[in-house]
């Protein structure tokens, strides 16, 4: 997949919002929370990556969607901690959901193409 693909694009944009979103985080929650988001956006980054490098990606595809996971966990926490408006976590809620369907489509081609079973 090339690094042109709508899922990097889109990854871009989470980041770009995320950044100075967490940064505003009050200076207690900077260094929990903010850091916590910000890994797992850059994590997920870093392993969609390196799946369109390999020959083998399902399984950095797997590891993005754990990323993903977590980092949505942690946005949910943050807005129930305050540290996000209903506006902001709604906004950044649709990107992670927009790229889970992306990333949704990418494992089953990639399924698809290897043969491997659906069934994980």
């Amino acid at each position: 997949m090339s690094p042109q693909s709508p899922i990097f694009n889109r990854t871009y944009d989470l980041l770009r919002w995320l950044v100075p979103a967490t940064v505003r985080f009050p200076r207690a929650q900077r260094f929990v929370m903010a850091e916590q988001l910000q890994v797992c956006a850059f994590e997920f980054q870093r392993e969609l990556f390196d799946a369109a490098a390999s020959d083998r990606p399902l399984n950095h595809l797997r590891r993005a969607d754990a990323s993903l996971n977590r980092l949505r966990m942690n946005l949910r926490l943050s807005h129930e901690l305050s540290l996000l408006s209903v506006g902001q976590y709604s906004h950044v809620s649709k990107i992670a959901d927009e790229l889970g369907r992306l990333l949704g489509g990418w494992s089953r081609a990639v399924k698809r193409n290897d043969g491997v079973s659906d069934i994980s």
